[in-house]
């Protein structure tokens, strides 16, 4: 059974003290996508939370964050404590960011409940066996104090965790969180977590308090038929005092304004202006991805990619859809490298001949202070930041849905490594169990048996040949999750008919081994699509496994004019070619006598 913890400190009636202090303010982080979908606003009255988790590393597990695990449910002795671990990517989850040791550190403890529930987690906690889903992105923000026993020991993923054990439903996962942040301290990079049960969805963003005990945050409700989206910057715009579908931190407007962040004569209190610069990275590292789900949700909008600064109100906190939004368009919000726009990655010379959208990061992509109050760095160059970023470490959808009985309605689609590749698997919020596959992992080692590895490998030989691979992985992808969704309604009629029998037993064993089993299939599937891709595209020639046939592509007309093909050793006298200017590819062929000058070849290409 998956549900290993390592060291045993999810719960613990012992107590010692670790102090740790770790600089953040200059930590490189990659970072991820979320978006939140109401029953208002999608197909079926569902309501969906994505995320992509875009990092590199171990997280507060001590695990690296490429593996998924169920905590199951459990009950507490009285005076019982929980432990809260120090998570290493609170200041930066992109590689050699880490602090050492750090990851197996206990910062405090906190009073347990009585009875946690059932969750899956990995870098942040995903979904309870209630039905409360939730969802992570990293910020910028201008305060970011490191860990401290007794003063700060809670980063967002602990807190993500604590409220899937102990809420079951977001508003009050939003209230715990808040309490909690208030009463033993927030460390590390702003961050906006979602909270959403199957009738109500919020936003919680959280940064350090400059008094350095405590925190700040602020909270506000995603009305229904609204789809909310975020990447890298805080969301949460004017605090409202007294607004039912807004909460704060108890002294929010004292601390921001003894610490010179807000003043009452500025207005209304901008959360994102007292607490942060906005973009994370360089300009339209997060904006851009917002931009691009809501355009793509909502064109009738028009709204336009180019904004004026970090601070810009172009992009609303919530859109209306133009069309409802059902499961496999959620799936394909994540999927996008700006296709068919102007900032789209599988066109140019940096896509190479054949259209590949990923691009290698260099010490000019990396998350580093490039503004300040007063001024802003422009770096010698950048590539946009898709929402399909080739570090993901995992992405998943998390379906809730109200009209089914809590371990049947809420579904995790996770998908392991690069979401534009993944195949999104259904795994039951009332499951006991995961497929193995999905739960190892460890990137400094490749194992053809982890799920990330597996998937990973295809997006990575996909590189060779984009264009071509893209479709036969599209295809078996589109189809896998076609038939996931028609045996979930299937699965889903027969729990349910378990449970109204008075056999949730047998239901939630139902559940468990469908996960598992599913999760299982498609890992089959994949290795042989892996080993189908490597035979059809080796050694740059196109192979046709069922009747043979052998295609020589070669590269497009405008590859070979871009790469001087036209300059190769086609005539013998080829450094004559080679001096002559102006020489564009034309894709044809002549024939010359063997005698003829080489003037009299030029003249005839």
């Amino acid at each position: 059974m998956v549900t290993r913890f390592k060291n045993n400190i999810r719960s613990t009636p012992c107590v010692f003290s670790v102090l740790l202090i770790f600089m953040l303010i200059s930590a490189p982080v990659s970072a991820c996508t979320i978006f939140a979908v109401t029953p208002g606003a999608s197909e079926d009255g569902s309501m969906y939370v994505g995320h992509t988790n875009d990092g590199v590393g171990f997280d507060w597990r001590n695990y690296d964050d490429i593996s998924l695990i169920y905590i199951p449910a459990a009950d507490h002795a009285p005076g019982e404590k929980r432990a809260v671990a120090f998570d290493p990517n609170s200041g930066s989850d992109a590689a050699g960011n880490k602090a050492d040791g750090s990851s197996e550190a206990v910062l405090g403890y906190i009073d347990q409940v009585p009875h946690t529930y059932g969750y899956y987690t990995a870098s942040y906690g995903m979904i309870n066996e209630h039905q409360l889903v939730s969802g992570e992105c990293t910020d910028y923000a201008k305060i970011q104090l490191g860990a401290e026993e007794g003063k700060r020991i809670f980063y967002s993923s602990e807190l993500s965790n604590v409220a899937l054990e102990r809420c079951t439903t977001a508003r009050q996962a939003i209230e715990l969180v808040g309490e909690l942040i208030e009463t033993y301290g927030y460390y590390g990079t702003g961050e906006t977590l979602i909270f959403a049960d199957p009738k109500d969805a919020w936003v919680i963003e959280m940064c350090s308090s400059p008094e350095g005990t405590g925190g700040l945050w602020a909270a506000e409700r995603i009305p229904d038929g609204e789809v909310f989206v975020a990447g890298n910057e805080f969301r949460i715009r004017e605090i409202v005092p007294n607004d039912p579908d807004m909460l704060y931190a108890t002294d929010l407007f004292r601390i921001a304004e003894e610490n010179n962040m807000w003043t009452p004569a500025d207005g209304p209190l901008d959360w994102l202006e007292a607490t942060s610069y906005g973009e994370y990275s360089h300009p339209y590292y997060s904006l851009m991805r917002v931009w691009s789900i809501q355009h793509r949700l909502a064109p009738s909008l028009g709204l336009s990619p180019y904004v004026e600064n970090s601070y810009t109100q172009s992009y609303p906190f919530t859109i209306t859809p133009d069309e409802k939004v059902n499961l496999t368009t959620a799936f394909s919000l994540f999927r996008d490298h700006y296709e068919g726009t102007e900032f789209d990655l599988t066109t140019g010379v940096a896509a190479g001949p054949f259209g590949n959208p990923y691009r290698y990061l260099g010490p000019a992509d990396a998350h580093t202070d490039f503004q300040n109050e007063t001024s802003i760095e422009v770096r010698p160059g950048a590539n946009p930041r898709p929402v399909s970023a080739v570090f993901c470490a995992y992405s998943y959808v998390a379906q809730a849905r109200a009209g089914l009985p809590d371990p049947v309605g809420g579904v995790l689609w996770f998908g392991p490594a690069v979401t534009y590749e993944t195949v999104y698997t259904p795994m039951y919020a009332g499951a006991l169990n995961v497929s193995i596959p999905y739960a190892t992992g460890d990137r400094k080692v490749y194992d053809p048996e982890s799920a990330y590895w597996i998937f990973d490998f295809v997006t990575n030989w996909a590189m060779l040949r984009y264009d071509a691979m893209i479709v036969d992985i599209q295809a078996k992808q589109s189809g896998l999750e076609s038939e996931s969704i028609e045996a979930v309604k299937t699965t889903d009629a027969q729990a349910v008919e378990l449970i109204q029998a008075g056999d949730e037993t047998g239901a939630r064993q139902l559940l468990t081994n469908f996960s598992v089993e599913r999760g299982d299939e498609i890992i089959d599937y994949w290795k042989a699509l892996t080993g189908m891709l490597v035979v059809k595209y080796s050694n740059g020639l196109i192979t046709d496994p069922t009747n043979e046939s052998v295609e020589e592509s070669g590269y497009p007309a405008w590859w070979y004019d871009t790469a001087d093909y036209q300059y190769g050793p086609r005539v013998y006298e080829l450094d004559a070619l080679r001096e002559t200017e102006g020489l564009n590819y034309t894709g044809r062929s002549v024939w010359v006598p063997k005698n003829a000058s080489f003037d009299e070849i030029l003249s005839l290409i």
